[in-house]
């Protein structure tokens, strides 16, 4: 293989928990809610998939986003009505605090990079092979790359929200083969959606998947990747 695409939320990285997200919000808002309440808020959150890189929903979306619930990742003004919408189904003390949430969400401290990503990052650069991060996203991630010391590693980044595509799209794996100067038949697709990521198969790439874990319960989930390059 001469490069290997890798998604970003539960591939490469994970967001932290529904608690902590909107624990840090409410200290950043100087807003309070008793242990149980915020508990509680946390969790219908996270049912109704209010959480960018969290849960899916559990719940039935609501009508009014329902119909740019799917395309979501095209551009960066439907991800926040997209998610900013599910996330007012709850309650909270003050409305402001559902934007607030959205951008905590886009903050690098809200992320996590998995134990094993930069051994496996370094090891693929060490090897001369290329690295793209290919991503459903509507916000610019690289950021988090550069604040977790890993964005040396990385030789493009295709978002889908700065090309108005969407995985599992083979044009947005084709524009990360081009940015690298790859052919697909030798790239390698790594991520944690089967049928988002697995899109890369009908350009011609071979993918492998991970699973999308808390980042306490995969330590070496991208360990493999290396066998597989060769």
């Amino acid at each position: 293989m001469a490069a290997v695409l890798f998604d970003f939320s539960g591939t490469l990285f994970r967001i932290e928990s529904a608690e902590s997200w909107l624990r840090a919000v409410l200290d950043d808002s100087e807003v309070s809610l008793s242990e149980p309440e915020l508990i509680r808020a946390a969790k219908e959150l996270e049912t109704v998939g209010a959480q960018p890189g969290g849960a899916n929903p559990s719940a039935p979306v609501p009508a009014d986003v329902a119909p740019i619930w799917g395309i979501r990742d095209q551009t960066s003004e439907l991800h926040r009505t997209a998610y900013t919408g599910v996330s007012r189904q709850v309650a909270l003390p003050d409305p402001a605090l559902h934007d607030r949430l959205y951008d905590r969400h886009m903050a690098p401290a809200a992320w996590r990079p998995y134990p094993d990503t930069a051994e496996v990052l370094g090891a693929l650069r060490e090897r001369g092979v290329a690295v793209g991060v290919v991503s459903n996203i509507g916000w610019d991630l690289r950021p988090v790359f550069r604040d977790h010391g890993l964005d040396a590693y990385i030789g493009a980044y295709v978002l889908s929200y700065e090309h108005g595509i969407q995985k599992p799209d083979p044009g947005l794996f084709a524009t990360a083969c081009d940015a690298l100067g790859v052919e697909p038949r030798d790239t390698l697709m790594v991520g944690d959606d089967r049928r988002a990521d697995g899109g890369a198969a009908a350009l011609g790439c071979g993918v492998h998947f991970v699973d999308h874990l808390p980042v306490t319960e995969r330590p070496d989930g991208l360990r493999p990747v290396l066998d597989l390059v060769g």
